[in-house]
């Protein structure tokens, strides 16, 4: 394992975490009144599209290209608007299971909606960026001993770190504190973004640290 490619992927997940702080720090000074609670969903369409956009940048730069083939213009746009596809229908996903969690169904669509943009932009995205829109790789990446390269590995703990982020922000929200941070669903998406920074930061330490066992299998 290439110590060049665990230093590619460390540089990449933090400036992933740096660019979460920023989307809590740097819009205040622009925007009277703004913080990451008292306008929550304002935080939550930024940070999505802050971590979206530079996802999309850092893996096209830093991941090496393992894929050469079919690059054709066509094949480009038909790839790109797959992935558009399958993150709308991760966001519908998301959406229903929060609701079957007990989400409110008609009152907070737009907190719940915007809670699975979240959510998506930190795993099904991840796996866009990684795996392509290839539903097989998904399965194959998440099954036992299945990652073929640190940045599925990588992959997986961030999706798991979000995922479970989010499951135990949920615990305080019956609670009856009254504090500010209880209001559906900011307990959650702080959660889940705590989980996701924790996993980028977790991720290249565990890979450096356990590199003599990985042993990857090209499939």
């Amino acid at each position: 394992m290439k110590e060049a490619e665990i230093r590619r992927l460390l540089a990449a997940n933090l400036l992933c975490v740096f660019s979460i702080i920023l989307t809590a720090v740097l819009p205040a000074f622009f925007w009277k009144g703004f913080t990451v609670l008292g306008t929550h969903l304002t935080w939550l369409c930024i940070c999505s599209i802050c971590v979206s956009t530079l996802n999309v940048i850092l893996h096209s730069i830093l991941r090496p290209n393992l894929t050469p083939k079919r690059s054709s213009f066509a094949h480009k746009i038909s790839r790109f608007l797959k992935c558009c596809i399958y993150f709308f229908m991760s966001c519908i996903l998301f959406h229903a299971i929060i609701v079957l969690y007990g989400a409110p169904l008609i009152e907070s669509v737009t907190e719940t909606f915007l809670f699975a943009v979240l959510l998506s932009t930190f795993t099904t995205l991840q796996c866009l960026c990684v795996l392509g829109p290839n539903i097989q790789a998904w399965i194959r990446v998440f099954s036992k001993n299945g990652a073929t390269s640190i940045w599925e590995s990588s992959l997986q703990i961030t999706t798991i770190g979000s995922i479970l982020g989010a499951w135990f922000g949920a615990f305080p929200i019956p609670l009856d504190w009254d504090r500010p941070w209880q209001v559906w669903p900011i307990s959650c998406s702080l959660g889940a973004t705590f989980g996701y920074t924790a996993g980028l930061i977790i991720a290249p330490l565990w890979i450096h640290w356990n590199r003599k066992q990985l042993t990857y299998k090209s499939r």
